[in-house]
């Protein structure tokens, strides 16, 4: 799988295979703590052999022959609505739920898109993570789908903390169980109505949305191609674990600054109070079980604290366009451990604080660093 996946492959276009929805593959990836160079020329076309596809990111390529598919989820019990751009309601676990959906401008004959589920922050929504993410000029230049969706809600046993999705100890089976079930919903809808390419279906969460996405991965990675921990993590006290996912994934994982005793960037509100929450505790709990798991995966570390990051923008791209790249460069159908990356080293413009497995990024340094959203009360 590796020699036929690293002699076809180029970094850089919208997930787009000829395959049609449904029809799926498999695969994941190990840490490589002591991976290739990550710097090198980024976004360079990488020789193939003149017969070979070519793409400008790996979701791009073909599934090789005996790759393994994806498991396409389940029809859901109450049936698909008509989705449309913009906002949507369906009816999942007997509830109504809402999410946003971001289409490609000006899809082509053929064109396939990869989805792209993105899950907002405490104290964001689904409209701020499209405006600010810049999702709609992301979906028209990467041509990807984005799924983004409306928190219904969860609250912290004991404790008068709503953290909009479910994801710490106190959180039920069931109430996991429902969330699963909205992303295995909306996957199967969307699936249903627009030509997807389901080798490339990844979930990206920002603060409390990456502390959901985190668990999202383990118990979809049957499904999932990849994921983005954007100031998550596992563990740190009040978090689920992580126990586990039935294939290793590859993962992007960035947190801002370190806790105790160092306290180099703003705090957030989960890690107030006393409440024993620490992101960078959490990211590192969830790199040692990427590493224990065999995951590849990208470290990324800011010294802003719990912000958002400070990314520069690529010329002509989104901000966030590296980010999204991860997804869009990492296929379900690559082998346990590979990456493009590891070969092709970091596209360019992906922050000089990113390196390839744990304690592979150099930390930012400097100043610029953006205001606290939801800073501890003074």
């Amino acid at each position: 799988m590796r020699a036929v996946v690293l002699s076809t492959l180029i970094l850089g276009v919208g997930c787009s295979s000829s395959h049609p929805p449904g029809d799926v593959p498999d695969s994941g990836g190990p840490p490589h703590p002591d991976a290739r160079d990550p710097g090198g020329p980024p976004d360079a076309t990488v020789p193939v052999p003149d017969a070979a596809p070519t793409a400008r990111f790996a979701c791009g390529l073909p599934r090789p022959a005996g790759a393994v598919a994806p498991e396409p989820p389940p029809p859901p019990f109450a049936g698909c609505p008509t989705l449309a751009a913009g906002h949507n309601t369906i009816t999942t676990s007997a509830n109504d739920r809402e999410f946003l959906l971001v289409l490609p401008a000006d899809p082509q004959p053929g064109e396939t898109f990869p989805v792209l589920f993105m899950w907002h922050w405490l104290g964001g929504s689904a409209e701020g993570f499209v405006e600010r993410g810049e999702i709609q000029a992301a979906a028209d230049d990467q041509r990807f789908i984005g799924v983004v969706p409306v928190a219904k809600g969860a609250t912290v046993f004991g404790l008068n903390l709503d953290t909009k999705w479910p994801f710490d100890i106190t959180q039920t089976t069931e109430r996991m169980d429902e969330e699963f079930t909205f992303f295995d919903d909306m996957l199967a809808c969307v699936e249903a109505q627009y030509a997807v390419n389901t080798d490339c279906v990844s979930t990206i969460g920002v603060s409390a949305g990456a502390l959901f996405t985190d668990q999202l991965a383990q118990a979809r990675s049957n499904r999932l191609a990849s994921f983005v921990s954007l100031s998550g993590g596992v563990g740190a006290t009040i978090i689920k674990p992580w126990t586990g996912s039935a294939r290793p994934l590859p993962g992007l994982v960035m947190w801002g600054g370190d806790g105790p005793p160092a306290m180099d960037g703003n705090r957030d509100l989960l890690g107030c109070f006393g409440l024993g929450m620490d992101f960078s505790v959490a990211s590192n709990d969830l790199e040692n079980a990427l590493v224990a798991g065999g995951h590849f995966f990208v470290e990324c570390e800011h010294n802003c604290g719990h912000v958002e990051p400070p990314l520069d923008t690529p010329p002509g791209e989104s901000k966030f366009s590296r980010m999204w790249q991860f997804s869009l460069d990492h296929p379900f159908w690559l082998a346990p451990g590979d990456s493009p990356w590891l070969d092709h080293g970091l596209p360019e413009y992906t922050p000089a604080w990113c390196g390839i497995g744990q304690g592979g990024a150099t930390p930012r340094s400097g100043g610029g660093c953006p205001p606290a959203e939801n800073p501890c009360p003074s």
